[in-house]
């Protein structure tokens, strides 16, 4: 189905798409507490689907206004190409989405770092959204992230970073005081996002990253070749014969048992199991 105007969109979310989405949407909010009265977020949009997807469902929760919070739909330009600047600006008019949209250098100046360019093109990212969404008198950022990633980064710390660790619903800044990042996408699957673009015939931006754009040594099969997409197909072959493999991941990490931990981190301190083992 291809839908051309914004109302057909929004209409979609309240009926077909209510129960995989802002069902969904609404219970992560009401789960992990994300959101409360005379908050003002900065939905952070980076111009594909998932962050489009949640500037319509924050739209969407205002319309039911259970209490008063405000919102500032945030696009960051860090340095795309003018037709991927485009693209975002013609799905936001679309979608009807009133974005902020403000520049930075950030690809320039990760694009000649050789190690980790990736880490330190996030961190900018961060860094540059919540000083903008301060400055626009926000108190926190919401970011797209959805249950998919959260069930990779768990196993993806697990077999390759040797430690035990999720993805949060909600952090408070280390550097920003007062500012929250939140993730209200945390229980929504990545299959009904696509569903719902692809229902709606929407079309987003894949990847704007200029530094793999650019790169003539990196092949597409390199590119591709990455922990998270490993870990993508991993989860696809367990599911073939564990139809409940995904949801097991996702909970394990809230049925952690510390009695049959060897060793755990609090608070950047490492405890071993031997520090009590004798206390019976």
């Amino acid at each position: 189905m291809t839908t051309n105007t914004t109302a057909d969109l929004e209409q979609s979310l309240r009926k077909k798409f209510k129960k995989p989405l802002f069902s969904k949407f609404a219970k992560a909010i009401n789960t992990y507490n994300l959101l409360q009265e005379g908050d003002r977020v900065a939905v952070c949009i980076s111009g594909g689907k998932d962050s489009m997807l949640m500037a319509k469902l924050f739209q969407e929760l205002k319309h039911h206004r259970k209490f008063e919070f405000g919102l500032e739909f945030l696009v960051m330009d860090p340095g795309y190409h003018e037709k991927n600047r485009e693209m975002i600006e013609r799905n936001a008019a679309l979608l009807d989405i009133p974005i902020t949209l403000f520049t930075s250098d950030i690809f320039d100046s990760v694009y000649h770092i050789d190690k980790n360019p990736c880490y330190l093109c996030a961190r900018m990212r961060r860094g540059y959204l919540y000083a903008k969404a301060r400055e626009l008198g926000c108190n926190k950022i919401a970011l797209g992230h959805h249950y998919d990633d959260v069930i990779e980064t768990i196993l993806m710390g697990m077999l390759y970073g040797a430690q035990v660790q999720t993805m949060m619903p909600k952090l408070h800044s280390t550097n920003f005081a007062g500012m929250e990042l939140i993730r209200p996408m945390y229980l929504i699957r990545e299959d009904d996002i696509r569903h719902w673009r692809d229902y709606n015939g929407l079309h987003f931006l894949q990847c704007a990253c200029r530094f793999t754009e650019n790169r003539a040594d990196v092949s597409a099969e390199e590119q591709n070749h990455s922990a998270r997409i490993e870990v993508k197909k991993l989860i696809a072959r367990l599911k073939e014969t564990n139809p409940f493999v995904e949801a097991n991941i996702f909970k394990s990490v809230e049925n952690v048992n510390l009695n049959t931990l060897i060793a755990y981190k609090k608070d950047g301190v490492t405890h071993h199991f031997l520090e009590h083992y004798d206390d019976v």
